[in-house]
């Protein structure tokens, strides 16, 4: 019998991960990871988990149509996979609003709702929109799935979730919504698996990448996060600002800039790239010894510890800290510099286990225990996208 396959989309501002799933009676096995990056010509696309992997240029173009690329893809990864036997393919959607709580099918009354939520995601909605229409270009025999970043923050109380703004503008959906929620579920579940006395307590996860937020979980349920009505919102982030006095947009204004020139500067170009004026990557100022990228890290860590303390009052206490995604798992001096903001909390962190990326990296005597968990949200899609496909027959 020919093995059953599901592919996920998880679309990020610049980047697309494609996950491959055997599905088997225990539910989605990944078989395989890819990845094309859109950041620069040429096109690349790297397989980097599979019976083989590779590192390739693609002849699709920067600007050519999503299913010219996928095309291309899609042919590539038939060398190594039977694509026939795909029964199905999930996405992640960045923002379902107040209209989505779960993961759906895709039909057009739900892509005509989410392309109206676009302004409020522009680097990431249209890219996650634009891959499901490109797939039903070309295999639209295939069934599709949406899962949501901010249906895991529907959890979240009126007070979290209202501005101090009129009513009637929170009513018709101004509100603090929440992004990465896939990640915070996946994480949610794997601290239960792991410490399952832990993760009834109140919990905090960074999720620290180019796109960066903040999460407290009570139970593994969501209660507050640092992203609100939009994905600029919180900590600062590689291009994006973070947390910003709106008198600044309204100076910015009175000197003329036009919206397309003030969303440009939000989400392109503040964060570590605007206060370095170096790189967005922490690698590179890591590794560099100006002074603008010293201070591009201070600001972050210490928005970031700000943040914990904010989350820590709407908790009531603090348990622990899971850091996650590719700053959080991968770079320790940014672990270590959150973590000495937060020593009068009780976080105090095992220098040689934070240096290893160990999963454990709190000191065995602190008040306030410290993890390193990879994230995986394609498991978390292709999860969803079974649950769907088996609740329609």
């Amino acid at each position: 019998m020919t093995e059953r396959l599901l592919v996920t989309f998880n679309a990020g501002s610049s980047t697309v991960k494609i996950g491959l799933f055997a599905l088997g009676e225990s539910g989605p096995k990944r078989i395989g990871k890819g990845v094309i990056d859109f950041r620069e010509p040429p096109l690349r696309f790297r397989l980097i988990e599979g019976p083989d992997t590779f590192d390739i240029a693609l002849e699709a173009k920067p600007g050519d149509a999503l299913d010219i690329v996928l095309d291309e893809a899609f042919r590539r990864l038939s060398w190594h996979f039977d694509l026939g036997s795909v029964v199905a393919m999930g996405h992640r959607i960045v923002h379902g609003g107040d209209s989505f709580d779960g993961p759906v099918r895709v039909n057009d009354a739900m892509l005509e709702a989410l392309d109206a939520l676009v302004p409020l995601a522009p680097l990431h909605q249209p890219q996650g929109l634009g891959l499901i229409r490109a797939i039903r270009n070309l295999r639209p025999e295939l069934p599709q799935t949406a899962s949501f970043d901010t249906a895991f923050h529907r959890t979240n109380t009126e007070v979290v979730r209202r501005f101090a703004i009129p009513r009637a503008m929170h009513d018709r959906g101004i509100k603090r919504y929440g992004f990465h929620g896939l990640s915070y579920r996946f994480i949610a579940g794997e601290l239960a698996r792991r410490e399952p006395a832990l993760a009834k307590g109140r919990i905090v996860v960074a999720h620290l990448g180019s796109g960066a937020s903040l999460c407290g979980l009570e139970g593994g349920i969501s209660r507050d996060t640092s992203m609100g009505f939009s994905a600029l919102d919180g900590i600062p982030m590689a291009t994006r600002c973070g947390a910003l006095d709106p008198g600044v947009l309204l100076h910015l204004l009175s000197e003329g800039y036009d919206f397309g020139r003030l969303e440009d500067l939000l989400y392109r170009h503040s964060g570590l790239l605007g206060v370095s004026g170096i790189s967005p990557d922490s690698r590179d100022l890591l590794d560099s010894e100006r002074p603008e990228a010293h201070e591009a890290l201070d600001l972050f860590c210490f928005r970031i510890a700000g943040e914990v303390g904010r989350l820590v009052a709407t908790l009531g206490g603090f348990d622990a800290i899971v850091f996650t995604a590719g700053i959080g798992e991968y770079q320790p001096p940014i672990r270590a510099a959150v973590a000495r903001r937060l020593k009068w909390l009780g976080l105090e962190l095992d220098e040689a286990a934070n240096a290893a990326n160990a999963t454990r990296i709190s000191r065995a005597d602190a008040r306030v225990a410290a993890f390193v968990i990879p994230t995986d949200e394609e498991t978390v899609i292709a999860e969803d996208a079974l649950v769907v496909m088996r609740s329609a027959g």
